[in-house]
């Protein structure tokens, strides 16, 4: 493929959005949540966890302590029993209980509508303060990259080999496509990494964005 301008890569990125807006809309979020608060916890839990195993643990966790201050008070070990299935149950125990700690003493027991302020609390990363942002706030200040964005941005070569890091992919994106699109893009790509573009053995033969001429990696055999 010759080298493609910067005007070309936004314009396909744009066809490219037109596809995804078309096949899931504005997305939907595949962790459960209550609240903003619900939703930070349930991010965090889902690292390196699949979205489902997270959905059957939180209905008890959220029950137990449905509120910072109920966790903030919780017990390690009961906070670990009720998440053990999940892959990292004990540091991530930990964390849910010293976040919840955090927003009591530091933000008045509120989840900060602020992505650098998301990113103080314990576990809570660039991923997981953007995720929050765009689904609890609706105010995307960035592009969640996890594994599905990461991958299909590269897929697409709307990432280049030098953006070999969740940020600089997020850089990269947050380069050709309007801030009124970032709200979407995180739910479209995981959807559309689940369906289509997965990481081994993906369906380029029924993918509707190859089948366009849109996409760099598109091998239909």
């Amino acid at each position: 493929m010759p080298r493609e301008s910067k005007a070309a890569k936004i314009q396909r990125a744009a066809e490219i959005e037109q596809v995804m807006y078309e096949l899931y809309g504005e997305g939907a979020c595949s962790l459960d949540y209550r609240d903003p608060f619900t939703l930070t916890c349930a991010v965090v839990l889902s690292a390196q966890c699949t979205d489902a195993a997270v959905n059957k643990v939180t209905p008890t966790l959220f029950d137990a302590y449905p509120t910072p201050q109920a966790l903030a008070g919780a017990k390690l070990e009961d906070v670990e029993a009720v998440i053990r299935t999940l892959g990292f149950f004990r540091a991530k125990a930990k964390n849910l209980i010293a976040l919840a700690q955090k927003l009591c003493l530091d933000f008045g027991g509120v989840v900060p509508q602020d992505v650098d302020a998301l990113q103080t609390l314990p576990g809570v990363g660039r991923k997981t303060a953007n995720c929050v942002m765009c689904e609890a706030f609706r105010d995307p200040q960035g592009i969640a990259v996890d594994t599905h964005v990461y991958r299909i941005a590269h897929r697409l070569k709307l990432a280049g080999p030098s953006a070999d890091t969740p940020a600089k992919t997020e850089a990269a994106l947050l380069a050709v496509y309007p801030r009124d699109q970032w709200l979407f893009i995180n739910h479209q790509w995981v959807h559309f990494g689940r369906e289509y573009c997965q990481a081994r053995n993906p369906k380029c033969a029924e993918c509707p964005v190859g089948q366009k001429g849109l996409c760099p990696s598109f091998s239909p055999a």
